[in-house]
């Protein structure tokens, strides 16, 4: 991959994540699945298999789990020139539970002091994002540590002085921060420094305290956002921009798994999937990126989890420069017409 020609950087804290297989407690299970899990390198993958050339940048331990991470995004494509290996911190990781029916699965980090959360100014290249046309962040990195909550805002600001876009998807862990009420206040300041802002409709309500997606949607407008997008779950998305605004509705999906705490990732029917995009998930959740049907075997060194397919959709139709900003928002849930 040519350095001096990516279309996307992204930047994060990835883990590798044991699945129970047995419904029930993390301490009753006996069988787990281990699988890659990172907000923003999820959407890298999903990036990379719409044919971008996307860079990953994180920090891994020198340890199995770190070498399984970066084999395993390698293989699907993404650029891990910029990982450091850190011979001081450990690779995160997790477990999640296997819930009954309907029910949310019990996730237990362990990532405290982990490798990526030593992420700081140290690690920004400028070189290397100048290289690329367009940054991905989450709200995740910046909860990790306060240096992780620098080196965000310094990308975030760099990129837009340099005339980049930056797209912002809150993916809130309230866990991570010390109150509510310093997540909502550090995340609405760096959501107006981005161009597409991506927040699920209980996101925005909790960050902005209003209830109506087109409420929420204007109030990231009036900070700096050229677009919004409220995932609304089954109902489908709403978008907004100066351009104007509509709905795009949600499509019949079948579950494959909740993440998080919240459902995710949904796989699109078959006979639901634009013409050209045959193994892309849908966006009325979630759905694990694994090796999709018809795919070349990149998943060989395992199943990236769940990605953040409406992230790739709004990045990817961005980027392309016949897009307006309404169309990049309608994009992200999936329109009618493919990228």
């Amino acid at each position: 991959m040519n350095s001096s020609a990516l279309d996307v950087i992204t930047f994060g804290e990835t883990m590798v994540c044991f699945a129970a297989h047995e419904t029930g407690p993390l301490e009753q299970a006996a069988n787990f699945t281990k699988i890659v899990a990172g907000a923003e390198s999820n959407v890298a993958v999903g990036l990379a298999r719409l044919g971008l050339k996307v860079a990953w940048l994180s920090r891994l331990g020198d340890d199995s789990f770190g070498r399984y991470i970066r084999a395993s995004l390698e293989a699907e494509g993404v650029d891990c020139r910029s990982v450091t290996v850190d011979t001081a911190q450990r690779t995160g990781f997790m477990l999640k539970s296997r819930a009954p029916e309907g029910a949310d699965p019990l996730v237990e980090y362990h990532r405290r002091g982990s490798a990526a959360s030593m992420l700081s100014l140290a690690d920004f290249d400028e070189a290397r994002f100048l290289a690329a046309r367009h940054l991905h962040v989450t709200g995740i990195t910046p909860a990790l540590s306060p240096n992780c909550a620098a080196l965000v805002e310094h990308a975030m600001r760099f990129m837009r002085a340099a005339g980049r876009t930056v797209s912002f998807d809150p993916n809130l862990r309230p866990r991570l921060w010390p109150s509510r009420e310093a997540m909502a206040e550090h995340l609405n300041r760096l959501a107006g420094l981005a161009d597409w802002v991506l927040p699920g409709l209980a996101e925005g309500q909790a960050l902005t305290g209003l209830q109506a997606p087109e409420d929420i949607a204007d109030f990231y407008l009036s900070r700096g956002a050229k677009a919004v997008a409220v995932k609304l779950g089954a109902e489908g998305s709403m978008w907004r921009s100066a351009e104007g605004g509509g709905r795009v509705p949600g499509v019949p999906v079948e579950v494959r798994g909740r993440y998080g705490g919240r459902r995710r990732r949904l796989r699109r029917r078959a006979d639901q999937r634009p013409a050209g995009r045959p193994g892309l998930a849908g966006r009325a959740g979630a759905c694990q990126l694994g090796r999709r049907p018809g795919h070349p075997g990149r998943g060989r060194h395992g199943r990236p989890a769940a990605s953040r397919p409406a992230s790739c959709r709004a990045v990817a139709a961005g980027l392309d420069s016949q897009r307006s900003a309404a169309s990049i928002c309608c994009a992200t849930f999936w329109p009618a017409s493919s990228l």
